[in-house]
């Protein structure tokens, strides 16, 4: 359900339609596991997303990266594409988790 946050698309924006995002296997969302390393707005309105997963071998990663474009179109409409990068250099770690998600996940 788009709420039309973000009109011009803004890093704030992006990030907050990001944390609606969650790996299915996990009940936190992507920016608060750690997962997206950069988040660049371009001049031509594009959005472009490097990120990676918990493990390289996760077999959710496909639904992942289309849920994360899906939202930010739905999220920011004025973005006209999202290109998302899927990396695994550098290697994700539990310490790459904000304190919200180590919390939740009884790491602390």
């Amino acid at each position: 359900m788009s709420t039309g946050r973000c009109e011009k698309p803004t890093l704030e924006g992006v990030m907050t339609a990001l944390t609606q995002c969650y790996d299915p296997e996990i009940p936190v969302n992507i920016v608060d596991l750690g997962l997206v390393y950069d988040v660049q707005i371009r001049d031509d309105d594009t959005v472009y997303v490097k990120m990676t997963l918990t493990a390289p071998g996760c077999p959710i990663g496909f639904f992942l990266i289309e849920r994360v474009k899906e939202t930010i179109k739905s999220e920011c409409p004025s973005v006209k594409d999202v290109e998302v990068d899927l990396v695994f250099d550098p290697p994700w770690t539990p310490d790459r988790m904000s304190d919200k998600a180590k919390e939740l996940l009884g790491f602390v």
